[in-house]
């Protein structure tokens, strides 16, 4: 799933290379991704793309004061194109491309654009169009961007301080804070040597101070790998500069332990026993089912 620093890029990206252009058309494949009908999509057509903003991990395009938003859900992903004239019509169909953009012509006559494509069974990319960001639920309702001047240590500790969750959930629950996932919330907590079973409102006042830093520099860093690169590099630049995430069976790059998992219904976890759970492996219900 695109997270912060994933959409902080494309963001990014697309300012660099949409803002200017006027929308030709949006070609909606996917019926089901798009949530709002009044403006509807054709609104957008003759409108000059001004800016481009991220709320979490949601992506705004400012079309002159109406807004492309979309999200791209688990498995959804931004596809540019640098010449979309020669592209045949979309029609509904079984394939990934859910959305297409097309941009009105640079100086060299290309007709650029880009593709909302979404992979897998589980439709959840979300596309909506509207005069107001914060009439999207999932925006209206976000918690404070941990990168904002805004994210502050006392800030994070009222967040914690009457929460019996575990820290785990608590991080990836973007009405608490907007933009973690399960792969930055398993970094974080790695950096933040702390258990992803600990109870919120148990943490300590150094531990929090602990747990902000861990969030602040773990999400920059990613920021900051990021920026500059094209949408399709993304996924790779993201797998190579994780530490626990995905990396099951490996060795901890921090104490050569070896990286162990939490498997749930439909995600799971994984952390470093040595540097997080004082070596101790962490319960997996679902190991402990089949083992019976």
């Amino acid at each position: 799933m695109p997270e912060l620093p994933e959409v902080a890029s494309l963001t990014d990206f697309l300012r660099e290379r949409a803002v200017g252009h006027s929308i030709l058309g949006v070609d909606v494949v996917a019926f089901q991704a798009l949530k709002t009908f009044d403006p509807p999509v054709s609104a957008l057509s003759g409108l000059t793309l001004t800016a481009v903003s991220r709320h979490g991990k949601f992506l705004d395009l400012d079309c002159d004061g109406l807004h492309l938003i979309f999200h791209l859900a688990r498995a959804g992903w931004l596809r540019w194109r640098e010449d979309l004239s020669g592209a045949k019509p979309v029609r509904p169909g079984k394939g990934p491309l859910a959305v297409r953009v097309r941009l009105s012509p640079n100086e060299l006559g290309l007709a650029p654009g880009f593709e909302l494509t979404e992979a897998g069974t589980q439709k959840r990319l979300a596309v909506y169009v509207t005069k107001d960001p914060h009439e999207v639920p999932g925006i209206a309702t976000l918690g404070p961007d941990p990168l904002g001047e805004a994210f502050t240590v006392e800030v994070l500790k009222g967040i914690l301080g009457g929460s019996r969750t575990q820290i785990k959930g608590l991080l990836r629950d973007q009405k608490v804070i907007a933009g973690i996932g399960n792969a930055y919330s398993d970094e974080v907590l790695h950096a933040a040597k702390m258990s992803p079973f600990k109870i919120a409102s148990s943490l300590t006042d150094a531990q929090v101070a602990d747990l902000h830093e861990a969030i602040v520099t773990t999400l920059r860093d990613a920021v900051e790998r990021a920026h500059g690169l094209a949408a399709k590099d993304l996924k790779a630049e993201k797998k190579s500069g994780l530490r626990v995430h995905n990396r099951a069976g490996q060795p901890c790059d921090v104490c050569g332990d070896t990286i162990r998992e939490v498997s749930f219904a439909d995600s799971s976890l994984q952390y470093c026993p040595t540097c997080q759970t004082g070596g101790k492996p962490l319960a997996d219900r679902r190991m402990s089912k089949l083992l019976k």
